[in-house]
């Protein structure tokens, strides 16, 4: 695996690190690819006394990186996204391998982390606050934006860099620092990302303590969540997770970034054009072999086109080319883990039981890996099992008749994430657009689901959570505003008319 020595990948592999600085210990987890359930390599694991070390670098960095000025911060982001270019075919390739996303898919998410990069360079710039007119006499008022402190970065499995560098490269030019403790299940690439951004900081002659990584599981996550010296955790996972992270951090009254699970939908409308509706649900659904938080898990389809968008479905997933995803042709690789097959087959087990019909897939394929047939099926809304998000390629297909029960249907999930309407018909398009329509944080016209770009703001309402990560004003989650009045008179006169001689 030559793309594991151009990233430094060793057998065993320091978990821990604080930017240049690497430790180890003596307990290791293993890293198997879902590829064909190999062992990639093994890493250390955090220690209590590491992460408390982690910490007192990282607060000794904040002091030195939030008085460094924004643009210079800019310009370390600058070179660490020409870093990812550098090494964007081995870390794609390493994504793939690791978490088992097609290659075109690895290197999209490499090409993710290299824009977010050139979108916080420019935001370096961008920090902008506000001028107000004072009710006082010769008073000014304005606000601002300082550095918040240390940012936990908690990540998932599913997009093992890119989100990373979603809150991390928008961290640094605000002028924070930041400890990022990615997912368990894809240990390496925290591994090598820490590898790539040390050499920048390097040649930089920066202090230890602004990028660090920590590795381990739920334990080393609540010493994070817990932790007053963390004034803001960026999370994403699962809905339980996200509410026990906001039950310990609100506990302490600090922040949180949460985007939390996605039961996401499409609405096919008589006036849509079907064939572009179609491959884009087949993307949404089967993309990372649905193990996205913008997967397309619903669609909702007009009565009266129902029946030829699921014959175009049934069509298209019998032909799907499932395998090696480092394969060129593939276009489905596999799940992370048994755990998640496992998954997958008790949620089609529960179609069947509560009235639905599986009408094409849900296969375990006989071959080394963890390898399933996307799956179509009929259901109702209703259900226990479509209310809830299951992380597999399983797309449930029910009808509507109006657009008011369309969008009925649509937000008749407690999650809110993500959604797209597919219509030519503009008054249908600024309907699901209006504030009658869609309730997610992110809702599309003819484009699907899945697949969101850097330059807005990403994340959703209800119990996604409510945060926002990457682009638009998402920054200001990651700084502490500032109200400033000045005085430029010789009198003191108070707000609301008050009068107070002394």
């Amino acid at each position: 695996m030559d793309f594991l020595k151009k990233l430094g990948i060793e057998g065993v592999n320091p978990g821990t690190s604080t930017g240049t600085q690497h430790f180890e210990s003596k307990e290791i987890i293993s890293s198997y690819t879902p590829v064909d359930g190999k062992k990639i390599a093994n890493v250390s694991l955090t220690t209590k006394d590491q992460y408390e070390e982690v910490v007192a670098k990282a607060q000794e960095a904040f002091q030195v990186w939030k008085n460094i000025p924004a643009p210079r911060r800019g310009e370390i982001v600058r070179q660490i996204g020409d870093k990812l270019r550098e090494y964007k075919e081995p870390l794609g390739k390493l994504v793939t391998y690791e978490m088992g996303k097609i290659n075109q898919e690895g290197l999209g998410e490499v090409q993710e982390m290299i824009d977010i990069c050139d979108f916080a360079v420019g935001l370096s710039r961008q920090l902008y606050g506000l001028t107000m007119h004072s009710e006082r006499p010769q008073h000014r008022m304005y606000e601002q934006w300082h550095p918040l402190g240390i940012v936990g970065i908690i990540s998932a499995f599913n997009f093992p860099v890119a989100v990373w560098s979603w809150n991390a490269m928008i961290a640094a030019v605000a002028g924070d620092v930041m400890i990022w403790k990615g997912s368990e299940k894809t240990p390496l690439c925290g591994v090598a990302i820490q590898k790539i951004i040390a050499k920048v900081l390097k040649e930089n002659n920066l202090p230890e303590g602004i990028f660090n990584l920590v590795t381990g599981d739920r334990e080393v996550g609540e010493w994070m969540t817990n932790d007053p010296r963390i004034p803001l955790i960026s999370a994403t996972g699962s809905i339980r997770m996200g509410k026990q992270v906001a039950k310990a951090v609100g506990s302490r009254l600090g922040r949180t970034i949460l985007e939390l699970g996605g039961n996401n939908a499409i609405v096919i409308s008589e006036n849509a054009d079907i064939e572009m509706a179609v491959r884009a649900t087949v993307f949404g659904a089967v993309g990372t072999c649905g193990q996205r938080c913008t997967s397309t898990r619903r669609l909702i389809i007009h009565e009266s086109v129902y029946d030829q968008v699921k014959e175009r479905l049934l069509r298209i997933y019998d032909n799907i080319t499932i395998g090696d995803p480092l394969e060129p042709k593939t276009l489905v690789g596999p799940m992370i883990d048994q755990q998640a097959v496992d998954t997958m087959q008790n949620a089609l087990k529960e179609i069947e039981k509560e009235g639905g019909k599986v009408i094409f897939g849900g296969e375990v394929l006989d071959e080394p890996g963890h390898y399933v047939r996307p799956a179509l099926a009929e259901v109702e809304n209703h259900y226990n099992i479509v209310q809830e998000e299951t992380f597999a390629p399983i797309l449930y297909l029910m009808k509507y008749s109006t657009l008011e029960e369309a969008i009925e249907l649509h937000n008749g999930v407690k999650q809110g994430l993500s959604s797209a309407m597919f219509t030519l018909n503009m008054r249908e398009a600024e309907n699901f657009l209006s504030c009658t329509g869609s309730d997610c944080g992110i809702a599309n016209v003819n484009i699907g689901t899945s697949g969101a770009e850097i330059g807005g703001a990403f994340g959703g309402e209800k119990e996604t959570g409510g945060g926002r990560e990457s682009g638009s004003d998402a920054w200001k989650a990651y700084m502490r505003r500032q109200t400033n009045t000045i005085n430029w008179g010789d009198e003191l006169p108070l707000a609301q008319g008050i009068s107070f001689d002394v």
